[in-house]
């Protein structure tokens, strides 16, 4: 056996590619589903849709393939949360997304009877509707049956993750990473901790075993043969791994639905972190200890940009191309807080927001300055990852936003960083697979691994753009606590 494949379950869709022990990673199929917004600030996946994308992304993934792969390897979408009845399967409701800010009140009580020092210390994490943990109380409260099947012992509470393994294997599982971004997991015994359980109502006995992030999940069955499941993890920190990321400090971004920063931070978690950083385990091989990161997360990055267009104001051949100095540079400026201000803000009332409006704005200005908030966003992450990891000396990115010129420039030239584009495009997908060839035995460890290609492009940054952060951070300041006014 040569290959492994993995499937990237991500927000707006699932891809299946293959990867092989000379390191070739090639996409096979990709399935869109459904988003449901049933009211807003509600974000909704329909489980069986999701599954039954995954079962044919397995079909597609081994039929491809000229022998049974080795292994599989499997990234999940890390908050999005499902209740199930255990004995069949059956989901109680629909997905609740990571977006998904319904349980906003009860975070806000939580609050204010000052129990986020509680999740800080021991979860790594702030209070947020974003993190599973209100999600999985507010679907007990709520899903039909809900109560009657936790009376009778058959409640399933978990991650997608932990739905899509127990659907297809029959193992009642999630890993660290996945369990790290539920505010449930103690960051240093990476396990279910019994007062954050308690805080929020979560049962334990509804919640899966945690296990490291390669190894045995068990196995699934296609339709040509049996495929054992040896890797799972969130997408974001599987991308930290497909890009390298593999030593302290080394830092990555990607632009998808959301912007997510992720910093390796090495063998210790940072404690209580400041300037509303999140802990957070990055991966844990099997037999070896825990790596921990440094995250921070963006609500809103192509999301902006696919409402942009919505909206009629941008097509693709419109959001590239610019000329003359950024929007910013002459006083335009866009917070993209369409769904709130992640971090380091925490700020759901915050909303989005075009300041510096003029007679002369053009459409142009107005889809540059859409890319460019986004940029800046993420330069306000890595601002505070720097006093905490140190500055890395490059940047790699990933994304959909990454096939686009202007922001690249424009991104290095606002973080002061070289910015490296990857050869490879399915980089979440790359670090799932690189990381089932370690739990199927391909390679004995990480040097074992082959060397990843050269990126495809880079972008020296120019020195010119460092002032307008302080610019952007006015305007971001006046985009807070505009909700609910």
């Amino acid at each position: 056996m040569t290959h492994v494949i993995a499937i990237d379950q991500g927000t707006t869709g699932t891809k299946v590619m293959a990867l092989d022990t000379a390191g070739e990673l090639t996409l096979i199929e990709s399935f869109r589903h459904r988003q449901i917004y049933p009211r807003a600030g509600w974000v909704e996946h329909d489980p069986a849709e999701l599954l039954d994308h995954l079962r044919r992304a397995l079909d597609a993934g081994t039929a491809a393939l000229s022998e049974v792969p080795a292994g599989l390897g499997l990234a999940n979408q890390g908050e999005t949360c499902i209740a199930w009845d255990a004995r069949d399967g059956t989901p109680l409701h629909n997905a609740i997304v990571w977006q998904d800010d319904r349980t906003q009140d009860a975070i806000e009580r939580l609050k204010c009877a000052g129990a986020e020092v509680l999740t800080l210390e021991r979860a790594g994490l702030p209070l947020d509707p974003y993190f599973s943990a209100s999600k999985l109380r507010w679907l007990l409260d709520h899903a039909p049956d809900a109560e009657k099947l936790l009376r009778a012992g058959r409640l399933r509470l978990g991650t997608s993750d932990a739905y899509f393994l127990e659907r297809l294997t029959g193992a009642f599982v999630t890993d660290v990473t996945t369990a790290s971004r539920t505010s449930l997991m103690n960051l240093r015994t990476l396990e279910w901790d019994p007062e954050l359980c308690a805080l929020f109502g979560v049962p334990r006995d509804a919640l899966p075993e945690i296990r490291p992030s390669t190894g045995d999940f068990g196995t699934v069955r296609t339709h040509r043969a049996e495929l054992a499941v040896t890797a799972s993890v969130v997408d974001q920190q599987a991308a930290l791994f497909g890009h390298g990321c593999l030593t302290r400090g080394d830092t990555k971004v990607t632009f998808g639905t959301g912007a997510f920063a992720l910093a390796n931070v090495g063998a210790e978690p940072v404690g209580v972190p400041e300037e509303g950083i999140l802990s957070t385990v990055a991966w844990q091989l099997s037999g070896e200890a825990p790596v921990y990161a440094i995250d921070g997360g963006i609500y809103n990055a192509a999301s902006a940009v696919e409402w942009l267009k919505g909206i009629g104001v941008a097509d693709d051949e419109s959001l590239d191309g610019f000329q003359g100095p950024p929007a910013i540079e002459r006083g335009l400026a866009f917070v993209p807080a369409l769904s709130g201000l992640g971090c380091p803000y925490w700020d759901r009332s915050a909303a989005g927001l075009w300041v510096g409006l003029g007679l002369e704005t053009t459409r142009a200005d107005l889809c540059r300055s859409v890319l460019e908030g986004v940029a800046l966003r993420a330069v306000q992450l890595l601002e505070r990852f720097e006093s905490i990891a140190g500055r890395p000396a490059w940047l790699p990115v990933d994304g959909g936003l990454t096939h686009n010129e202007y922001f690249c420039r424009f991104l290095a030239d606002a973080a002061g960083l070289e910015v490296v584009v990857p050869a490879l495009a399915e980089i979440t997908g790359l670090g799932a697979a690189r990381m089932a060839l370690l739990g199927a035995g391909l390679a004995a460890d990480l040097q074992a691994l082959r060397p990843l290609p050269p990126p495809a492009r880079r972008y020296a940054p120019t020195p010119r753009l460092g002032e307008v952060r302080e610019r952007f951070a006015e305007a971001v300041e006046r985009a807070r606590r505009w909700r609910g006014i």
